[in-house]
């Protein structure tokens, strides 16, 4: 089996849990951090696959990052992740909780997932583009479900049919491969509760309170100030913390 801490290409996903539309907001508060800490790290960052919620939310997003030691100072952010703060909707002043989950899955060799082609349903569709127009003429999109456990996987950044379904099935493995590595039995809904639970607020691992400009890491007990510099992208205090 591949040693994940040496694997330098990783999948993460991002899921808007409960709370509605702040959820898709704080889902792409996450995904902007990630996103802007792997520009300071020189990291390749590129969507794979979104589905957009309003102007600065997503309802699921899958990421791509590729460099030197992407997975093991990423591998912490696998879990719930919890937001409390004021929406800017919001005209009684309250503070709403809602969460986002993230996956973080790593990228491995063709070889150490073993996939049959009988077991993929492959489609395709045009590719839209923001506002939803098609960027366009061709069916470029891929969506593929692998039959044996149910996973859906999908890809339309890319500019060929091809380029997307090396992409999506580049995602499948990463999928196979977790439930592969913890040895989970059954559908894809059981490796994801290991990860990441049900979204629900009461299960976390990670708490941004805006009220109170701090950050809690339930597992590991720190806390940490200056959210918004964390959300720009300054996430090396966080991830230093995890190191040992």
């Amino acid at each position: 089996m591949t040693d994940t801490q040496n694997v330098k290409k990783i999948i993460v996903e991002i899921r808007a849990g409960a709370g509605g539309d702040e959820a898709s907001l704080f889902a792409g508060d996450l995904a902007r951090m990630y996103q802007k800490y792997s520009a300071k790290k020189s990291w390749n960052f590129s969507v794979l696959d979104a589905s957009e919620s309003g102007a600065k939310g997503y309802k699921t997003l899958v990421a791509e990052i590729k460099g030197e030691g992407v997975y093991d100072a990423l591998k912490q952010e696998s879990g719930v992740h919890r937001v409390q703060r004021v929406p800017s909707t919001e005209r009684q002043g309250r503070i709403h909780t809602s969460t986002a989950s993230v996956a973080v899955l790593p990228i491995v060799e063709a070889k150490e997932v073993q996939l049959k082609d009988g077991d993929l349903e492959v489609t395709f569709s045009r590719a839209g583009g923001p506002g939803g127009q098609n960027v366009n003429k061709v069916e470029s999109a891929v969506r593929i479900m692998h039959k044996p456990t149910g996973i859906i996987v999908g890809c339309r950044e890319e500019r060929t049919q091809h380029a997307n379904r090396e992409k999506a099935m580049e995602v499948l493995r990463a999928r196979l491969f977790e439930i592969q590595r913890e040895q989970a039995v059954g559908s894809i809904d059981q490796i994801r509760r290991e990860q990441i639970g049900t979204a629900d607020r009461s299960e976390k691992i990670r708490t941004y309170n805006f009220p109170e400009d701090r950050i809690t890491d339930h597992r590991i007990g720190k806390k940490f100030s200056n959210i918004e510099k964390i959300l720009e992208g300054d996430m090396d205090k966080i991830v230093k913390a995890f190191e040992k």
